[in-house]
């Protein structure tokens, strides 16, 4: 295990998709609700994709700066998009990523290389890397 530096705590209740889930310190509140496209009531709750999604694009942003930090490349404007898809795998369900990196104003070759190297050093990169497909690309325009 690595030297621990900061643990969330979330907690789920109620009808797992369909419930809620908190954190410890009370920012998440969440209703949950199963997408309309996996036979769910959709509407305005989110789901445990949209969250995964929202972390890993974090994540990965973060990532992405320190590494361009790193090599002393100025990042402006920057984003970050997760896709998190969760479908059939088997007899069971899998989930699959797609990362879009924006980095406007570099050459693609650079933003390919900063992408590549944030990919390496992500902690979600790292935790999912083996268990599920993770699509990196980069974009400059």
């Amino acid at each position: 295990m690595v030297d621990v530096v900061y643990t969330a705590v979330a907690t789920a209740r109620g009808d797992g998709r369909n419930g809620e889930v908190t954190s410890s310190d009370g920012v998440i509140d969440e209703q949950l609700a199963v997408p309309k496209e996996m036979g769910g009531p959709g509407g305005e709750r989110t789901n445990p994709e949209q969250l995964f999604a929202a972390g890993y694009s974090a994540c990965f942003h973060g990532a992405l700066q320190a590494v361009a930090r790193g090599a002393k490349v100025k990042l402006t404007d920057s984003t970050v998009t997760a896709e998190v898809s969760i479908g059939k795998d088997g007899d069971a369900f899998g989930l699959a990523v797609k990362l879009e990196a924006y980095l406007p104003g570099l050459e693609q070759g650079q933003a390919n290389e900063l992408v590549a190297q944030a990919h390496q050093v992500c902690p979600y990169s790292r935790a999912t890397r083996g268990n599920i497909e993770v699509e990196v690309t980069a974009k400059t325009s």
